[in-house]
């Protein structure tokens, strides 16, 4: 059997550094397992051809991954501005709306729009306004109508399309915007996996989003992204209400007193886990591999830090967006990551038991891979919803986790799961005859072989009854 199979899942953010089908093949083969189309940047036409360009590629090489829409959200911006300018500590500036492509005002001072209408009504003289990730930082001066007076504290370039934090302020953009909306209809369109929305604040924002989905009969997850103090304030709730859960470090660590992070980090995979959800570490991770061919040791132990705290999936951004190594960076997270598990395989328990199960079910999977970890064995399990698979994920056993289902969107889903290996195939009335297959498919991987020992996890009939089952089978 092979033990090596890796763990933690990898994203990856496309970009123009990755959207050639000879950077999609090559990442691909490196081992990502899902591609995140960042709206706040991609347009629909792009967005479209990206996505058949990555299902092509995929076809291409016989591996499949999964794609996750990010959507904007309550995000606010700048607008655009003819080319990048520097700001200068204590130079007055202005946030403006309406007023077109950024200038100067008539009394000489430099301004640039920003995409929210209500920007002015949202904020007061004193607060804070932080530009890109909080490298510019503005004091509000002044309001008059819509047009927002400050003082530039910290200095730094102001780019078109510059994201805005406002730490403190309730800002009340619609949770999905308009945007949002015509996004998400294509993302349905093209059978996208994945909806990621940025800026959750409270369950009621993920509510809305997978309502709007399923009214429109799509089967897509929506995994919610904390970004500021009120999604803290709302965390067990809202991960409770979404199908999986991203901590966006970077707006969260702007938004947010930066030595709290390694704390919120941890609290919210340790809560995912117990809720069986799925958790993503985003955002910054090997941020200096942008431009240079290797990663920052600091880097090296974040990324290791996340794995060790058991996150279902790491995730690069700019990386791969941008950056000069985007295929150095997915194989420099597989070398982490496969040291870090080879290590746990000796330091941490064989199955996490620290997580209280309630239904008879769970219980009985916990058996199940309590059995296959005596065993020195695989688990397989066969899936329709993807229940039994991510509730084994939640346990973490250190054993190989197989889920064969006939559902072509989920077969993708599973691709976000600790440990989880999901395969394609078609189930038969005869249940013996599918696990047949499903061994098939191991031994054509070559990840088991004749005679290795298989935990089954599997419904079968006991007279007219359909009932669970746990099974020792050998290949």
């Amino acid at each position: 059997m092979n033990k090596t199979t890796q763990k933690t899942k990898i994203i990856f953010t496309i970009g123009p550094a990755t959207e050639s089908e000879e950077k999609l093949e090559a990442l691909i083969n490196e081992g990502v397992d899902i591609c995140r189309i960042n709206m706040a940047h991609a347009d629909h036409e792009w967005t479209a051809k990206i996505v058949k360009r990555v299902r092509a590629v995929c076809e291409k090489v016989g591996r499949h991954i999964a794609i996750m829409m990010d959507i904007k959200g309550p995000e606010v911006r700048t607008c655009d501005v003819e080319e990048t300018f520097q700001l200068e500590e204590n130079e007055i500036f202005y946030f403006t709306y309406g007023t077109g492509i950024g200038g100067t005002m008539p009394d000489g001072n430099r301004r640039v729009d920003v995409n929210y209408p209500d920007f002015y009504r949202d904020i007061a003289v004193g607060n804070t306004v932080l530009v890109d990730s909080g490298l510019i930082r503005l004091e509000v001066l002044s309001i008059d109508g819509t047009d927002v007076k400050c003082k530039v504290i910290i200095p730094g370039p102001l780019g078109k399309r510059r994201h805005i934090n406002l730490p403190g302020v309730r800002v009340k953009l619609p949770s999905l915007t308009k945007k949002d909306q015509g996004d998400v209809d294509v993302g349905v369109d093209l059978n996208i996996e994945f909806f990621a929305l940025s800026f959750v604040r409270e369950p009621k924002d993920i509510d809305m989003l997978k309502n709007y989905i399923s009214n429109k009969n799509s089967e897509a997850k929506v995994i919610a992204k904390i970004e500021d103090q009120q999604a803290i304030t709302n965390l067990d709730e809202i991960i409770k209400a979404s199908d999986g859960l991203m901590v966006a470090r970077g707006d969260l660590g702007v938004e947010c007193s930066f030595e709290e992070l390694p704390t919120i980090q941890s609290r919210a995979i340790l809560k995912c886990i117990e809720e069986t959800k799925p958790v993503i570490v985003a955002t910054q991770m090997l941020e200096s591999m942008i431009d240079a061919p290797m990663p920052t040791r600091a880097e090296i132990s974040d990324i290791a830090n996340a794995i060790r705290e058991q996150s279902d999936c790491i995730m690069l951004s700019g990386e791969t967006t941008i950056g000069k190594y985007p295929v150095e960076c997915v194989n420099t997270m597989n070398r982490i990551a496969d040291k870090i598990e080879a290590e746990e395989l000796t330091t941490r328990p064989a199955i996490r038991e620290d997580i209280q199960l309630r239904l008879p079910k769970s219980k009985m999977l916990r058996s199940a891979a309590r059995l296959a970890i005596e065993l020195d064995a695989a688990i397989v399990v066969f899936t329709r919803k993807g229940l039994f698979p991510i509730k084994l994920a939640s346990l973490r056993p250190q054993i190989p986790i197989y889920a064969f289902t006939d559902q072509p969107m989920l077969f993708k889903q599973l691709l976000l799961l600790r440990g989880v290996e999901p395969f394609f195939i078609d189930f038969v009335s005869d249940h013996e005859a599918t696990i047949q297959k499903a061994f098939d498919a191991l031994k054509e991987k070559k990840w088991s072989k004749k005679g290795d020992p298989i935990v089954v996890v599997t419904k079968m009939y006991a007279g007219d009854s359909l009932i669970d089952t746990t099974q020792i089978r050998e290949i």
